[in-house]
């Protein structure tokens, strides 16, 4: 049997390096929108399906109406955490951001995130002021440890007048005090590509929507789609990733599809 030339065992060791050295995912969240119905009638017993799926991070879109000691109490009587959320809307920073920091504190929120701003802010001027506003709630925000965040939809990256939104924000708002949530989908539903995004400002995404898109566009289980969801996690260093949030905005079943999702990102290798 002849012996492998010197050529063909470096490629071998090559090809093990890799495999040896793939990287996966160390914690999965799952952004608590999927599942909002559910949540309306039950916070205890969503939760604990959530933890048996296998989820060990949540983000909130919304409490309600549970005190935050009790949202504290539930996490922790299912093993889960809370690194982020979507109680910033722009309303809340304007006329209660106290009451939002107190929450966050109390939940264990390291991040509150604004989802979206009013269309009729969607201007130029308008991130520029909306900007102006995350920077002061972040000053505000840094006190308690906590940061300020912003969610990304489509209309963020629409035209208006060589950049976008999104991009003024991120070229606007003090990377020290806020810190940017990529939703994936939405950010190429509105044609652009979160590599180009996480080259262009490295460590301004602490974290990431996952949710995956078909090939007509539409929103679908994650897995089921063609997101090249492994080849944007390589990057995740770069990017400044910390948190991955599975989501659906309005699945069949959205206990299912959490868990679909999560089976997919646990299996992943990048």
């Amino acid at each position: 049997m002849a012996l492998p030339n010197a050529t063909d065992l470096w490629k071998h060791r090559a090809a093990e390096s890799r495999v040896t050295n793939a990287e996966s995912l160390s914690s999965i969240g799952v952004q608590l929108y999927t599942v909002r119905e559910r949540m309306k009638a039950s916070v205890e017993q969503t939760l604990e399906q959530v933890a048996k799926i296998g989820y060990k991070e949540v983000e909130f879109a919304g409490y309600f109406d549970r005190p935050a000691r009790e949202i504290r109490a539930i996490l922790d009587a299912n093993g889960l955490t809370s690194p982020s959320a979507h109680s910033a809307a722009m309303p809340a920073i304007r006329t209660r951001f106290a009451q939002v920091i107190d929450e966050a504190a109390t939940i264990g929120h390291r991040y509150v995130i604004c989802a979206s701003i009013p269309r009729r802010e969607m201007t130029a001027d308008g991130y520029k002021k909306v900007a102006e506003e995350f920077n002061r709630a972040g000053e505000q925000a840094a006190k308690a440890g906590i940061k300020v965040g912003f969610h990304n939809h489509s209309d963020d990256h629409s035209p208006l007048g060589g950049t976008t939104g999104f991009d003024i924000l991120l070229a606007e708002c003090d990377p020290r005090v806020t810190s940017m949530q990529m939703d994936l989908f939405w950010l190429v539903k509105g044609g652009k590509d979160p590599l180009a995004y996480f080259a262009k400002y490295p460590g301004r995404f602490y974290s990431v929507h996952v949710k995956d898109m078909a090939d007509n566009g539409t929103m679908v289980d994650v897995g089921a789609g063609q997101l090249p969801f492994a080849k944007y996690f390589a990057q995740s260093k770069q990017a400044g990733i910390q948190h991955y949030f599975v989501e659906h905005d309005d699945p069949t079943d959205p206990m299912a599809s959490l868990a679909i999702g999560y089976k997919h990102l646990a299996a992943m290798k990048f």
